[in-house]
C-alpha cells in the first residue's frame, strides 16, 4: 500500500492539488492555501489509487460520504474493496425527499470518507444522520486532514479520523 500511496501523493502534487494564494473556504475561515482533491478526483489514476488505498484502510462492510466530493472516493472504494456505499445529501430534493441515496440498516457499522478535513463539521453531519438511522458510525477517513482542529472535533464526538495525508505531508516536499 506505501507504494500506492506514495504515487497518489507524487500525483496530487503534479496536479496541483496544493493551491497557494487566497482562498475561502467551505467552514468560511480563509486561507492561504487550497487543497482541490474534487478536481485531481477526476484523473482516473488519482481517483483510482485513491480508492485503492481507501479499500485497504477502512473496515466496515458500508462507506458513507456527503455529497460532492466525497462521491467519486465513495464509488472507487466501494469497487476496489467491493462493499456498499451511501450517498448523503446536504438538502432534501425532489422526489422521496429523502436525504441518503443507499441503504443505513440499523446496527450497522458505516465508514465515514471525505475528501479533505478542516473543522470535522461535514463529516460530524453525516455521522450525525447515519447515527439517527440507527446506523454505528466511529471511523472517518480523508484523503487529506489540513490539521486545524478537525481531528479533535471528531474524536470529542467519538470519531477516530485516518487521513491518508496530512497537510504537513504534502506541504513540506
Amino acid at each position: 500500500m506505501e507504494s500506492r500511496k506514495e504515487f497518489l501523493r507524487k500525483k496530487l502534487l503534479e496536479l496541483g492539488a496544493v493551491k497557494f494564494g487566497e482562498f475561502v473556504l467551505t467552514s468560511g475561515k480563509k486561507s492561504d492555501y487550497y487543497v482541490d482533491i474534487k478536481d485531481a478526483a477526476t484523473d482516473p489514476q488519482v481517483v483510482g489509487a485513491i480508492g485503492d488505498v481507501f479499500s485497504h484502510m477502512v473496515s466496515a462492510k458500508v462507506i458513507a460520504g456527503m455529497e460532492l466530493g466525497a462521491v467519486p472516493l465513495l464509488v472507487s472504494t466501494s469497487l476496489s474493496a467491493k462493499i456498499r456505499y451511501v450517498i448523503i445529501r446536504k438538502e432534501r430534493k425532489h422526489g422521496t425527499g429523502k436525504l441518503n441515496i443507499g441503504e443505513i440498516v440499523p446496527e450497522e457499522r458505516v465508514d465515514i470518507i471525505e475528501d479533505v478535513v478542516t473543522t470535522g463539521n461535514s463529516i460530524l453531519k453525516t455521522v450525525n444522520f447515519i447515527r439517527e438511522s440507527g446506523g454505528i458510525a466511529t471511523k472517518a477517513y480523508c484523503v487529506v486532514d489540513r490539521e486545524e482542529g478537525g481531528k479533535e472535533l471528531l474524536l470529542e464526538n467519538g470519531i477516530e479520523l485516518k487521513p491518508i495525508f496530512r497537510i504537513s505531508e504534502l506541504r513540506t516536499r
